[in-house]
Order: structure tokens, then C-alpha cells, then sequence
């Protein structure tokens, strides 16, 4: 196969673990024959620094000419002024509509020796495999801003067609697990939710019968993924919701740093991200985990490239390398043992066995 990927560093920890991203899917290659071309663009502070544009023309035309686009992360203390015209968020913002992926895939796996570094009880983990889909191009983030001396406000707007759009993807993806899907709305307040839950309550009995469906209030859904975590399979939010809920679930995994993300459309590119943000405290110091990149080129290659045995090898070469007990600095508290980011990314390279 050939492929063009997009590599888009960003700043903070980005360049670091879009390195591991690109060397990962560089052997992969190398082990099944297929040709992966990279084209390294600017976004976030970095482009704001070269560019003067979070998201550059020659970003937005390579990421539209690829087969899928890996990005590290955007943001960080150089550019944190809240009154700036132009911040680091604009560029992925304006990414994801230029690339029209609306629906961000967040899996969330257990791996059993990484039970002891998340802060639940160890009985609390127990057969934990769910996947949260939160709907990423509507809603508050995306809506009118006006702000005054002595207000501010925030338009959340959602057309039932987006709705429709994020509920079918997340169904079908029940669908081929347990058949069980949460929506997660906030109807008792809400406009937005309410007609969140009136579409897919109709949807899903028109396309999808057989799907058991639940219905769950924001703040709920917040306090069951802590107490009985293992009892969801799909979830399914809108845009605020699903950013604030998937970080929560980071912490079911240990760490942040391992959880991957896909973001797709009715497009052919993909975007693929860890679910970290720029970690500015530590960028540069080479300790940065890369599972969650890495995790993410799992996806890309099951997502965007249709290789499911290349995906797979991967997922299984991150599962392998820390069930044998590496560790970056975020997951052990013996720190003179952590592996670099560098180190951590080698090992599971190579545990791309067949």
C-alpha cells in the first residue's frame, strides 16, 4: 500500500511523541511492504510562531491531499494569552471543520498490570472496554462568542442532521461490540439536549431496534464512569460533554498518556491524536509517554488504511511492552527505573512481532 501521511508535531511534548507516531508506522511499513510518505506541517503555536496562522494554507492543503494526519498537540504558556486574536485551539479547531471529522473515537482499555497506577480500586477495573464517541465539530466550542467588560456568552447550537450523523456511527459501532450504547445528554436543562435525545431516541428505533440504549444525564454519567465504569461498552456526547468525560476515563487507564483517538468523517482523512494535551512542564525533557501516540496509529491503520492485522500487531506490541513491565515516568513511582519516551517507543517496536 502507499499512503501520504500529514505529520503535524504542534508544540510542548507534540514533536516528541509524533516522532514515536511516525517511527512506529515507519516499521510497520517496513514489516508489511507498504510505502508511508510524510509530509511534516505546521499547526497550533508553532505555525502562530513561523506563520503568524495557527493553521497555514500549505497545512490545510497537505492535510486534504493525505490519507490520514498524525498530530502531537497544540498550546502551552507562550502562546496562554485568553484576550489573543490568534491562539494555539484555533488551528485544531479549524482543522477538524476543514477536515470535516465530527466524530472522535476514544477507546478505553485496561491493561491489568497498570491497575495499581489509577487512582480507583483495583476491583473497580475489572473488565473495563469502552469506547466513548463524542461528537466534535457542533455544539458550545464551535458556536457565537460575544464578550463585554461585564459579560460574556457562548452559543451551543446543534441541527438535528449532526445528531443523526454522530448517533449512526456510534450505533454501528455498538453494533459490532455488545449492541449497547449510552447517550449522554443533559435534557433536564437543555434545549440542545433535549433534542439530542428526542432525535436519537427516534433514530434509533427507526434504524437501529435491537439496540439497547440508555439514557444518561451528564453529571450521572460523570459519577458512574468512577463507580461501576465496567458497565458501559459505547458512549456516545455531544462536544463539551464528551471532552470532560474522556479525560475522566483517562484516569480509569492509569494515565493520560496512554489513550489514543481517532477523529473521522463521512471524508477519507482521519485525524489521529493522543488525548493529551502539550504537557509544557515536561516538553523537552524526553520523558513524555508515547503509548497514547502510538495507540493512535493503531487507529489510523485500521481507520483511515483498512490494515486490521497491522492495528492489531501494534495494539498487542503496546499491551505486550507494558504488561512486561516498562514504564514511562507517569506510570511508576520508581522514577529511577522509568524509561524515556525514546526508550519506551524502541521496546514496543520492538514488539511488533508477527
Amino acid at each position: 500500500m502507499d499512503a501520504l501521511i500529514t505529520l503535524l508535531p504542534g508544540d510542548g511534548i507534540g514533536p516528541e511523541v509524533a516522532q514515536s507516531g511516525k517511527n512506529v508506522l515507519a516499521r510497520i511499513g517496513q514489516q508489511f511492504g507498504h510505502n508511508f510518505t510524510f509530509s511534516e506541517q505546521y499547526i497550533g503555536g508553532s505555525a502562530i510562531d513561523h506563520c503568524n496562522d495557527p493553521l497555514p494554507s500549505n497545512t490545510i492543503s497537505s492535510c486534504k491531499e493525505s490519507d490520514a494526519v498524525i498530530l502531537g498537540a497544540v498550546g502551552g504558556p507562550k502562546w496562554d494569552n485568553p484576550n489573543a486574536k490568534i491562539r494555539p485551539e484555533q488551528g485544531l479547531l479549524g482543522l477538524r471543520a476543514v477536515l470535516k471529522v465530527f466524530a472522535n473515537i476514544r477507546p478505553v482499555q485496561i491493561i491489568p498490570s497498570l491497575s495499581n497506577a489509577s487512582p480507583l480500586k483495583e476491583e473497580l477495573l475489572k473488565d473495563i472496554d469502552l469506547l466513548v464517541i463524542r461528537e466534535l465539530t457542533g455544539g458550545i466550542y464551535f458556536g457565537k462568542k460575544e464578550r463585554t467588560k461585564e459579560s460574556a456568552s457562548d452559543l451551543c447550537i446543534y441541527q438535528k442532521y449532526e445528531i443523526e450523523r454522530i448517533i449512526r456511527i456510534a450505533a454501528n459501532l455498538a453494533k459490532a461490540r455488545k449492541n449497547k450504547l449510552c447517550s449522554v445528554d443533559k435534557a433536564n436543562v437543555l434545549e440542545t439536549s433535549r433534542l439530542w435525545r428526542d432525535v436519537t431516541t427516534n433514530l434509533l428505533a427507526n434504524e437501529f431496534p435491537n439496540t439497547n440504549v440508555e439514557h444518561l444525564l451528564v453529571d450521572a454519567a460523570a459519577m458512574y464512569l468512577i463507580s461501576r465504569p465496567a458497565d458501559f461498552d459505547v458512549i456516545v456526547t455531544e462536544n463539551m460533554f464528551g471532552d470532560i468525560l474522556t479525560d475522566e476515563a483517562s484516569m480509569l487507564a492509569g494515565s493520560m498518556g496512554m489513550l489514543p483517538s481517532a477523529s473521522i468523517g463521512d471524508e477519507k482523512v482521519g485525524l489521529y491524536e493522543p488525548i493529551h494535551g502539550s504537557a509544557p512542564d515536561i516538553a523537552g525533557k524526553g520523558i513524555a509517554n508515547p503509548c497514547g501516540m502510538i495507540g493512535s496509529i493503531a487507529l489510523l491503520l485500521r481507520h483511515s488504511l483498512n490494515l486490521e492485522e497491522e492495528a492489531k500487531l501494534v495494539e498487542d506490541a503496546i499491551y505486550n511492552t507494558i504488561e512486561n513491565g516498562a514504564r514511562t515516568a507517569d506510570l511508576t513511582k520508581k522514577q529511577n527505573k522509568a524509561l524515556s519516551t525514546v526508550e519506551m517507543t524502541q521496546k514496543i517496536i520492538d514488539n511488533l512481532e508477527f
